[in-house]
Order: structure tokens, then C-alpha cells, then sequence
């Protein structure tokens, strides 16, 4: 099956801090393949914004040199990116002073999708905001796309919200989380909703407990410092898990449309129960050696703080106080440097409430793994005969529901989850984006557990680089009579 590709209406995209890190590696990328794929009309402008000392010729080398990085050799067109280039524009922007905005009024074309990225600090979205306004570069229509950290705590957060409220409606904005984005997170909703199937199951009655396991490979590198101020509570657990939990748990809404969606995400936050202090085993990596034998260095040697206690990893048990779930418990797992890269959703039902073939036929529970990275897809593992004679011997086999050729073969023509996401932003379709409620209802729970640890002056627990985390976290299920599953690509 050959995905269709529906082309946008033409738009100015402007991207505050165009020549940064993630312009680089993601955003100009991802409208680079979106160009080829031939959803970007010819009429789209895409406008570089920073403080650099470039001109239009100079940034669109930069944006060739992105594309030549960041993009698969069989997608690399000349003639394409020729093309694509020519979209490309620059402007030197002061975010806090008066350079530039003069340029960008006369620019912005009026009659088109006017959408504004903000690829920057948080602590300059109130400044572009406000000029956005002042100078008239705005309009009723115009979005903007606010990348995260969403602030700090509860407290920021609502600072934050009040910042942009005051320049933009709530349908203006767009607060990115790019694991939404992703084939396989939305397929879960297709799986659920759309399939009559899982439903009936999905719920404290069939289901055991759900693991959710965001594993990384790389340490903080060069976000030392920002880390040491977040930790993984702040950085993965209050957004990117806190938002697969919440397609996992919430109720069927009415239709596919963004505010029915979001408000049973946010009913889903809401009823999250307070974590006991046992529930939560935290950890940092000590130093160690790589796959090839180098010497690697500790959290404490990355971030440059002898006496951190910030969390490199995290480990919780969650529950969920309504019908649906009460007494199903969900464990949240992420961290640095661990055995391997992986995101997995896994949805392990109850075994059979009577086996007819025995205890000791090595039976296992029908698990539903949703796989968000590497390798995009769903696996559901279900019992079967062993094949041959000899008996009733049962073994356990995956049913492939990675859709790989509807969405291509390796995974090569999956879009980004920011390819996916900018569109979105053009479309105005806000389904896929985080309200700001969900935002500050995260931090409403989410600041009490990083009080409390603060308060007892716990210290994480040391874990092996290349382990699976501290021996902690591996109590924290044995003593439901649970175990984690393995951290694999």
C-alpha cells in the first residue's frame, strides 16, 4: 500500500533560531523530505531567523549541508534541493532588541498560512511574542510552535502560559512533543478505536500491568548543564512519558478532534494518584567503559558537579484512580546510558484464568509491544501449538503487526515525526500537539514527587553503563511478582 501524500496550502514558516541544533538536524530536514514527497507547495517560503552574521546565500548553504548530513543518500536529489533552496530565505534577528523586524513585517506574506517556530530558549518565547504583535508580523491566523522544556514546574509552566496567552489564543499554539508524532503512537489510536478487537480488553479486568521504557544508549553530552538542572523526571517522565501513558489509558472520544482528544489525556492526568516514595527508584551512571573499551566518564564528570543528585534515570510505579484502570499498575522506565536505545510501549494482559494443558508448558502472558524506536511497529505475542508430533507443546510466537509494507520497507519512507508535526501545524490541526492544561496538570503532579525526594535529600542510586539501571528498579516489579522486560533494539 503507497501512502498518499496530501499537499498543504502555501505558507510563510518562519523558524526562530534557524541556524541552531535542531533547525539542523530536524526541522529543515524534515521540510526538505516533505518538499520531495511533494506536500510542499511550490508557492511555501521557509525563513531562517537568528543573530548570525549570514547572508540568504550563506544560510542556504548551511541548509545544504543539513540536508547533505541529516538526509538518507537515495533521498538526496539535486535538481530537488536545488529547488527547495530557492524557498529558502534568511533574516539576522534580535529576539530582544529592534534589528530585523522591520524586514520580516515587509516579508510575511498576508494572504497565505502564516506559522512561526520557536526553536529557542523558553525565556525568549515572551519577547518574539511580543514583537510578533508589535510590529504587526502577526494575525488572528497566524500559529506559533513552542518547543518544549514547557517550564520547569507547575509554577513556570502557568508564567509560561499566561506569556503566550497574553499575545496568542490557545488555537494559536502549538507545544510540540515529537514522540505524538511518531507512525507507531498513532497507530496505537488507530489499533484502539478503530478495531473492535482490543477494546473490551483494554481495561483493569484483562489487562496485568503496562511497561513504558524510553532507554537511551548516550549520556548527557553536551546538555551537561542544562540536564543537571532537569533530570529525567523533568526532561522524559512530565512529557514524552507522561503523554504515551496518557493514548494508553484514556477513554474513547468522541471523534478524532483535537480538543476531544485532549481533554481525556488531561482527565487521564488528573486521575493519577499521588506516587509513594518506595514507588520511585531513582539513579546516576558511574563511569565506565564503552563497547570498545575507552574509558567513559561519569553523570558526575559530564555535568561538572561532584555532589549532583539529579537523576540520570528513573524508574515508577503510577496508578491510575478510575474504573478503567484501578489497580492496574503502569511502570515508567527511562535513563541515560543503558544496555540500548529503545522506546516500547508493552501491554501485558492476564493469563487464562485456567490453563487446560498444565502448569509446565511454559506459558506466558499475551504481551501487545508497541516499538516507537528503533524499528517503528507493533508485535502481539500469542501462544501456539509447537509444530511436529509428540504431544500438546506450547510455544510463544509474535503476530507481525508492524505494517511494514503499507509504511515501507525498513522504515525508509516513514516520515519524521517532525515532518509529520510541521505539516500538521500548516493544516491547523491541533490533535497531535499538547493543550495547556495537559501542561500544567502534568506539573501539578509531577512537582510533589520531585519535592518529596528533595525534601528527604535522597541521592540516586549508581548504576553500570550498558546495564539496565540501577538493581533497584529491578525490586520495584519483583516485588509485585513482576519483572521488566529486556532492554533490546
Amino acid at each position: 500500500m503507497v501512502s498518499r501524500v496530501i499537499p498543504v496550502d502555501p505558507f510563510d514558516l518562519v523558524i526562530f533560531g534557524g541556524t541552531g541544533d535542531l533547525a539542523r538536524r530536524k526541522i529543515l530536514p524534515g521540510l526538505y523530505n516533505r518538499y520531495l514527497a511533494g506536500q510542499m507547495p511550490d508557492e511555501a517560503r521557509i525563513i531562517g531567523a537568528a543573530r548570525a552574521e549570514l547572508d540568504e546565500d550563506g544560510y542556504r548553504q548551511m541548509v545544504a549541508q543539513s540536508i547533505e548530513e541529516f538526509v538518507p543518500a537515495q533521498k538526496r536529489d539535486a535538481a530537488v534541493i536545488d529547488s527547495f533552496l530557492q524557498r529558502v530565505h534568511y533574516l539576522r534577528i534580535d529576539a530582544r532588541g529592534t534589528d530585523g523586524w522591520e524586514d520580516l513585517a515587509r516579508m510575511i506574506r498576508k494572504d497565505v498560512v502564516q506559522a512561526f517556530y520557536f526553536s529557542v530558549a523558553p525565556s525568549l518565547f515572551g519577547d518574539l511574542a511580543e514583537r510578533l504583535h508589535a510590529h504587526g508580523i502577526s494575525g488572528p491566523e497566524s500559529r506559533i510552535v513552542v518547543e518544549k522544556p514547557f517550564g520547569h514546574d507547575l509554577k513556570s509552566a502557568r508564567a509560561l502560559n499566561a506569556t503566550l496567552a497574553a499575545h496568542f489564543d490557545e488555537s494559536q499554539i502549538y507545544r510540540i512533543d515529537h514522540y505524538l508524532g511518531k507512525e507507531t503512537v498513532q497507530n496505537l489510536m488507530a489499533v484502539r478505536f478503530a478495531n473492535i478487537l482490543f477494546e473490551p480488553l483494554w481495561n483493569a479486568r484483562h489487562v496485568d500491568h503496562v511497561q513504558i521504557t524510553v532507554a537511551e544508549t548516550v549520556g548527557v553530552g553536551g546538555r551537561g548543564q542544562y540536564y543537571d538542572q532537569s533530570g529525567a523526571m523533568r526532561d522524559m517522565v512530565q512529557n514524552h512519558l507522561m503523554q504515551l501513558l496518557c493514548l494508553i489509558a484514556m477513554e474513547p472520544p468522541y471523534r478524532f478532534d483535537p480538543d476531544a482528544v485532549r481533554d481525556e489525556k488531561l482527565k487521564v492526568i488528573r486521575a493519577l494518584q499521588p506516587v509513594r516514595p518506595d514507588d520511585i527508584v531513582r539513579g546516576q551512571y558511574r563511569a565506565g567503559k564503552g563497547p570498545d573499551g575507552t574509558p567513559q566518564p561519569s553523570y558526575l564528570d559530564d555535568v561538572g558537579n561532584p555532589d549532583s543528585r539529579t537523576e540520570s534515570f528513573i524508574a515508577m510505579r503510577v496508578e491510575i484512580a478510575n474504573w478503567r484502570w484501578k489497580g492496574t499498575p503502569f511502570y515508567l522506565r527511562t535513563g541515560k546510558k543503558l544496555r540500548a536505545r529503545a522506546s516500547e510501549i508493552a501491554v501485558v494482559f492476564k493469563e487464562v484464568p485456567h490453563s487446560i494443558f498444565g502448569d509446565d508448558e511454559g506459558w506466558r502472558e499475551n504481551v501487545l509491544s508497541i516499538r516507537l524506536q528503533p524499528n517503528e511497529g507493533m508485535t502481539l505475542s500469542v501462544m501456539i501449538k509447537e509444530p511436529g508430533p509428540g504431544g500438546m507443546r506450547l510455544t510463544e510466537v509474535p503476530l507481525d503487526m508492524t505494517f511494514a509494507e503499507a509504511l515501507g520497507a525498513d522504515g525508509q519512507d516513514i516520515p519524521d515525526a517532525y515532518e509529520r508535526l510541521i505539516m500538521d501545524v500548516i493544516r491547523g490541526n491541533q490533535t497531535l500537539f499538547m493543550r495547556g492544561d495537559e501542561v500544567e496538570a502534568a506539573w501539578a503532579w509531577t512537582d510533589p514527587i520531585i519535592a518529596g525526594w528533595e525534601a528527604r535529600g535522597d541521592r540516586p542510586r549508581p548504576y553500570d553503563p550498558g546495564s539496565s539501571g540501577p538493581e533497584d528498579a529491578l525490586m520495584l516489579l519483583h516485588r509485585d511478582g513482576r519483572r521488566w522486560r529486556e532492554i533490546r533494539e
